[in-house]
């Protein structure tokens, strides 16, 4: 007899599930039964909501949804930020957690794990939370979880299996098929009213999103067909190679960027929500699209949404880009200004790069000495000074080399239980994985400390990089400049080092260039994980001699 438990892990292996995160109790343990004899790999987090970010690490990366098995209750309650901030960033994960047994859901007994209604609770940072009445079910609800990942608006699903049904006889599923669901295409009539406005744009523009992030090689032809400068978003970093000359990175809050924003005759906005924590960094508004927008989204509602267009199309970005590339291309195409595409770009770049500071100096210094030892490395940032940083002025040769937890909903521990996921999501290469950067800060790395021991036990070589600066400094000066005494931001720093090495890390301090370069060279030889800790003060110091 196979159980619903068991059957549900065949089921996830025929959907190409090749990785697990959780953390097994007495309600998930009917999971294990069947996973123990599967092909998926399993690792075990310290805290399940280090389990939701190793998913969410794992998706960016592969493109693949990120698995969890969470138990009912304070599992469940544990993993919610992770699924806020990857439900803030569209990204594809499956949460799938015991609950009470059905006669006993919502009754209030005190019972282990209790939640008086989990799915509720869980609701807010879904696409959808179904409970699963009976093992009949699951073939139903995989399909509508995989549906949403292959093609809608890919965000956490949540599938909670009560105990009873955890253990009913399934044998009668086994022979359940995969659904498999293509994207959708673009409509010809709106592809029809887009090419006759941007065919007859002077000065085109391009603001590109995570959502297009697999229609790099579409989105760089169609913008140097257009001759339109390119603003990428921090989750679509990389596709436009760094030296591209239609490249203005990831800068539309700056002023500079939102003048040359505001000159665009005819705006393509793709796979972006145009929200806060990519076009105003700041707080400050001012972003306008004075010009004619144009929005592509597989999201009906999101293309309507802080900025309307007057022409918006429902299809996925890569089908999109294909489709204005082919009707473009047999297009008589206006004049272009000869002031504007790469003279524009090239313009813009020059003056942002005169307007950075010492500090942003610094931190990029150090982004590029890493890049330059590295050169293929996934950078995996948490919020922290040399990310708000690398967000502005740096810019990967390939998407999905750049992502962290300062856009969206803003979470601190991310970057280090997201680079293990990151890593054990990376496409083998020439015979090994791309190497995986954790960027984080002393504050942060406080939060998913423990999680350095999964690092080791799963044997992911993760770098982590840790920028000291011996407290939360940004919103000390946050609170300084609004005219606030600080509390509560000058924190106990522990010898990092000492616990690092205490969980079976290799760890040293660091500070300067070369002492970086040598301390990067020495990781990329281990099997398992290193940090490296590097002085705030003690950096600035040594890169502005």
């Amino acid at each position: 007899m196979a159980t619903c438990g068991e059957v549900l892990v065949k089921l996830l292996e025929g959907y190409g599930v090749e990785q697990v995160f959780g953390i097994p109790g007495v309600h998930t343990v009917e999971l294990y039964r069947g996973l123990a004899r599967s092909s998926i790999n399993h690792v075990t987090p310290r805290h399940e909501q280090g389990a939701g970010f190793m998913a969410d690490g794992y998706a960016r990366i592969s493109g693949k949804p990120g698995v969890c098995f969470i138990i009912t209750g304070p599992g469940m309650t544990n993993i919610t930020t992770a699924m806020g901030q990857a439900y803030a960033d569209s990204i594809p994960m499956l949460v799938i957690s015991s609950v009470q047994s059905r006669s006993q859901l919502g009754g209030g007994r005190g019972k282990l794990h209790e939640l008086p209604n989990q799915s509720a609770l869980v609701g807010g940072v879904a696409a959808f939370s179904h409970t699963l009445m009976s093992a009949a079910e699951l073939p139903g609800v995989l399909a509508r979880a995989f549906a949403l990942f292959q093609a809608g608006r890919p965000r956490p699903v949540h599938i909670e299996i009560p105990l009873d049904v955890l253990v009913e006889e399934a044998d009668d599923l086994l022979a359940s098929v995969p659904v498999h669901i293509d994207r959708a295409g673009a409509s010809p009539s709106a592809i029809s009213r887009m090419i006759e406005l941007l065919a007859g744009a002077k000065r085109p523009l391009i603001l590109a999103g995570g959502g297009a992030i697999d229609a790099a090689a579409e989105l760089t032809e169609l913008a140097e067909l257009l001759d339109a400068p390119v603003a990428l978003t921090i989750n679509a970093k990389g596709m436009l190679a760094s030296s591209h000359p239609l490249l203005i990175g990831s800068t539309q809050s700056l002023v500079a960027t939102r003048a040359l924003v505001a000159e665009a005759d005819v705006v393509l906005a793709i796979g972006t929500e145009l929200a806060e924590t990519d076009y105003d960094i700041t707080f400050a508004g001012g972003f306008e699209i004075p010009g004619v927008l144009l929005r592509v989204d597989i999201d009906p509602d999101q293309t309507v949404r802080n900025y309307p267009p007057q022409v918006a199309l429902v299809a996925d970005s890569r089908n999109a880009a294909q489709a204005l590339l082919s009707a473009l291309s047999h297009k008589s195409l206006a004049e272009r200004r000869n002031d504007w595409g790469q003279v524009r770009a090239a313009r813009l770049r020059d003056e942002l790069a005169a307007s950075w500071d010492v500090p942003t100096l610094a931190q990029t210094r150090f982004l590029e000495t890493v890049l330059h030892e590295l050169p293929n490395a996934v950078f995996v940032g948490d919020s922290t000074q040399p990310v708000y940083t690398g967000n502005l002025t740096f810019n990967p040769e390939r998407p999905r080399r750049w992502f962290n937890s300062s856009t969206g909903y803003g979470t601190l521990g991310y970057a280090l239980p997201a680079a293990i996921g990151a890593w054990l999501g990376g496409r083998v290469e020439g015979g090994t994985r791309p190497p995986v950067v954790c960027l984080i800060g002393d504050g942060g790395l406080q939060f998913t400390l423990p999680e350095l021991a999964s690092a080791v036990e799963a044997c992911t070589p993760v770098i982590v990089l840790l920028w000291n600066n011996q407290g939360y400094e940004e919103i000390k000066k946050y609170m300084v400049n609004r005219a606030i005494e600080p509390v509560g931001v000058d924190i106990y720093t522990p010898d990092f080092i000492g616990v690092a090495k205490a969980l079976g890390c290799a760890a040293e301090a660091v500070n300067g260039v070369e002492a970086l370069r040598n301390a990067l060279r020495l990781a990329t030889d281990r099997q398992g994980p290193t940090l490296i800790e590097i002085d705030q003060t003690s950096w600035m110091k040594a890169v502005s001699k």
